[in-house]
């Protein structure tokens, strides 16, 4: 089963004398989506991989007149895993500046970010795509909406990794989403970061995936771990930073009502979420079928809001009184507050501080019957 995905067609993001970077997560298709375009461009190209001892020492020396005879007679330059090479940015900076029309395609993970390979170096020579798990918005192209919604379930439980939504078993799915845990998703973390053991980084991370939905304290996370709660900040932060989970915060317009420092935190991928609490049950045998529902819709929000160009700042709001709202975005100079919402017998009220102080606000409930509107 092949699924296109969003960006199935890499021509419309190239640009002469411009890295065109896809970055996201380890395992969402990045090589992939580079070697079908490849396949059909009419380009004359040369394909390398960061893995590869001699391309690490070209792209990664500074030499110039190394680098340019290294790209020259063609027309289009592809590095997939490029993350892997030193100094990677000022390699590619040399390429962009010194060789006309030359067009330029990498793959990395969150390595890129984490060690500060490119930013700098590539400042206003780059166009930077993002690749997810697959989003529910790219199934359409296999399924009509009432086969999405029949597979729930699986999305609510297994997640969007390409290799699980193409594994024929459960079993299988359960296999492929342990060994993205603890083979490829820390890796970047372990390897540039230098923690020693990756114990801490499971406990903590299971720690947040019992709290999805709910407001988090570093310090309570810190005395439950033993560590200190500036440590806890960092691996946050780093985790972040690697594409496993998204740090949301409260919306204020400074009212000493509203709680704005304490942070919610969602994954990219529910299957992840399940797999760090060992729960693989279908939702109709499950407690906390509320916090999977909410995850899921945020993080495929957020999907469709990148793929489709949607600028808005996400957040949640809730005040001391405890009057709260899921998800609030600030877009187009709007606002828009959104309850989701699994149990359809349970009443989603807009909170009356909310009426009161955004009254130009719109506000939504999110629920079984609407939210492929809301996602796709």
């Amino acid at each position: 089963m092949k699924i296109l995905r969003y960006y199935d067609d890499l021509e419309k993001e190239l640009k002469p004398n411009k890295v065109l970077v896809i970055y996201g997560p380890r395992q969402v298709g990045k090589t992939t989506l580079l070697k079908d375009f490849l396949s059909t461009c009419k380009y004359k190209y040369k394909l390398d991989t960061g893995d590869d001892i001699n391309t690490q020492h070209i792209l990664g020396s500074s030499d110039l007149k190394l680098i340019t005879e290294y790209a020259e007679n063609y027309e289009l330059i592809a590095i997939d895993e490029a993350q892997k090479i030193p100094n990677i940015g000022q390699g590619l900076k040399i390429l962009v500046d010194h060789v006309p029309n030359i067009r330029i395609i990498t793959t990395g993970s969150s390595s890129f970010e984490l060690a500060g390979q490119i930013g700098e170096p590539l400042t206003g020579r780059k166009n930077t795509i993002t690749l997810f798990p697959i989003a529910q918005k790219e199934l359409v192209n296999l399924y009509n909406n009432f086969e999405i919604k029949n597979n729930l379930s699986d999305w609510l439980v297994y997640g969007g990794y390409p290799a699980v939504i193409t594994a024929n078993t459960k079993e299988e799915k359960r296999k492929i989403l342990e060994e993205l845990l603890h083979s490829y998703l820390l890796k970047d973390i372990l390897e540039l970061e230098q923690v020693k053991s990756s114990k801490i980084l499971l406990d903590l991370l299971k720690l947040i995936a019992y709290q999805v939905g709910g407001e988090v304290s570093l310090t309570e996370l810190a005395e439950k771990i033993g560590i200190d709660y500036k440590t806890v900040g960092r691996y946050l932060d780093l985790f972040e930073k690697s594409f496993i989970i998204y740090n949301l915060r409260g919306f204020s317009k400074n009212l000493r009502t509203e709680v704005t420092k304490k942070s919610k935190y969602f994954f990219y991928d529910n299957g992840i979420r399940n797999t760090l609490v060992s729960n693989f049950n279908s939702i109709e045998n499950r407690d906390d079928v509320g916090k999977l529902w909410e995850n899921f819709l945020f993080v495929e929000r957020l999907k469709k809001c990148s793929y489709d160009n949607i600028y808005a700042n996400a957040y949640f709001w809730r005040t001391w009184e405890k009057q709260e709202i899921d998800y609030i975005e600030e877009r187009d100079g709007k606002i828009f507050g959104y309850e989701f919402k699994w149990n359809e017998n349970k009443q989603a009220k807009e909170p009356s501080q909310w009426k009161e102080v955004y009254s130009n606000s719109s506000f939504d409930v999110i629920s079984k019957d609407n939210y492929l509107d809301f996602i796709i």
